[in-house]
């Protein structure tokens, strides 16, 4: 089992993942790449893909269950939020001895620091929306996410 990524790696990994381009049939792009791996591999996941202020791709595969789509919406809600990694704001919350659950200005059913949804970022580090995946460890799925736009940039 490979180590947890350090908070600079996960700062690292938003820095190179930046689309010089994005629209709604990238958006498809992205979610139907990783629902192929999620189907090759039996994963019980829920994808969905949000941009634009909407959703643009959702997915569930077999075995994910109801609850994959909230945890889904809480991850992304946390991404828009901060503008950074679900599972970077877990880690940089971990640190600080506060996780979100703890936060009492954080509303725990619309947000939640647990790994999986990864912001779709300009260059200039706009955030445009986040790719997001639930019903795998955290760090499979923060992989996950990361996976899918990484396909779209090596085109």
């Amino acid at each position: 089992m490979s180590a947890l990524p350090s908070l600079e790696a996960l700062l690292q990994q938003e820095a190179e993942h930046r689309l010089p381009q994005f629209d709604f049939d990238l958006a498809w792009q992205i979610g139907q790449s990783i629902q192929q791996r999620g189907r090759e591999e039996h994963a019980p996941i829920a994808i969905e893909v949000y941009a634009f202020g909407q959703v643009a791709f959702l997915a569930a595969l077999p075995g994910s269950a109801p609850e994959n789509l909230e945890w889904a919406r809480r991850k992304r809600n946390t991404v828009l939020l901060t503008g950074h990694s679900s599972m970077y704001v877990g880690f940089l919350n971990e640190q600080k001895g506060e996780r979100m659950a703890q936060q009492r200005n954080i509303r725990q059913e619309d947000y939640t620091d647990h790994g999986g949804s990864f912001p779709l970022l300009t260059p200039q580090g706009a955030i445009i929306g986040a790719v997001t995946i639930s019903g795998l460890p955290s760090e499979d799925d923060h992989a996950l996410a990361l996976w899918g736009i990484a396909q779209l940039l090596r085109g």
